[in-house]
């Protein structure tokens, strides 16, 4: 994987413009919307359950985010999740607070067992409650016991790995160190700020994006990493824009306004990625 493939999976993104339909969060909903728009793919929100599946069929990928989950939102997630998987369209899961609270566990787990999804992406924490491993939750933000580091890293990689090959899926660690892996290769990434965990959403929008970039092309690992340098670059870029009295708020326009004008071309250049 080199950074001359990523360029192209966002290009793809670009000239193929997917249509995702977004079963996510209320917090967050309007800004995966925006992002989605950004990268010049297009948003559908539908959590109705009895309107779900005609809506998947119409899309390109889907998208499952648990950040505000309800009995409603699990009956429309079960169902766009069979239609999409019938259909052979990209599902992403992201387990939002998985270990937080047993039915978030208990849904992100029987959406993982169910519905196989391509990609599933969390923090550390998230990842391993639903493995069944310990963990230790802060609500949505990953423990500081199982943040990725430099020191940590070696054996980070190694559980990802064992449950992207246990999963069938492509597994996404993000964090200050991003892990991605499809249970052969395994990848670390680099890019990002530690502003982007003072917002929200940005997590959730790179999940929203994620259904887009494997709509552009057959290698999920590929489409997972680049997806994740477009979002950290995004927020490098962002965060080079503020100045004065500029803050979380700014940040967090600046941080779309880059989605909306990377290419493949910079991506290449400023993607900062290692094979593990």
């Amino acid at each position: 994987m080199n950074a001359e493939k990523i360029a192209a999976r966002l290009d793809a993104v670009h000239g193929k413009a997917p249509l995702v339909h977004c079963i996510t969060n209320c917090v967050t909903v309007n800004d995966c919307a925006n992002a989605l728009l950004a990268v010049g793919a297009s948003p559908i929100m539908s959590d109705e359950p009895d309107d779900v599946e005609d809506i998947t069929s119409i899309c390109d990928g889907l998208d499952l985010n648990i950040g505000t989950l309800n009995h409603r939102s699990i009956e429309a997630m079960g169902r766009a999740a069979a239609r999409a998987a019938e259909l052979g369209h990209a599902i992403v899961l992201d387990p939002v607070g998985a270990g937080a609270s047993g039915l978030r566990t208990d849904t992100a787990r029987t959406l993982l067992e169910r519905f196989h999804p391509a990609l599933v992406r969390g923090n550390m924490s998230e990842i391993k409650a639903l493995a069944g491993a310990s963990a230790k939750t802060r609500g949505v933000d990953v423990a500081t016991a199982d943040a990725v580091s430099d020191e940590n890293l070696e054996a980070s990689a190694a559980l990802v790995r064992k449950l992207s090959q246990k999963w069938g899926s492509v597994v996404l660690v993000t964090g200050a160190i991003d892990i991605a892996s499809d249970g052969q290769r395994t990848v670390a990434i680099r890019n990002g700020v530690a502003l982007m965990g003072r917002i929200t959403g940005a997590g959730c929008m790179l999940s929203a994006l994620l259904p887009a970039f494997l709509a552009a092309g057959d290698d999920a690992l590929l489409s997972g990493v680049a997806a994740t340098c477009l979002m950290g670059t995004a927020g490098e870029t962002a965060r080079a824009r503020l100045s004065g009295q500029d803050g979380t708020g700014s940040f967090r326009t600046y941080l779309i306004d880059a989605l909306s004008t990377i290419d493949g071309a910079s991506l290449a250049k400023t993607c900062r990625i290692e094979e593990l």
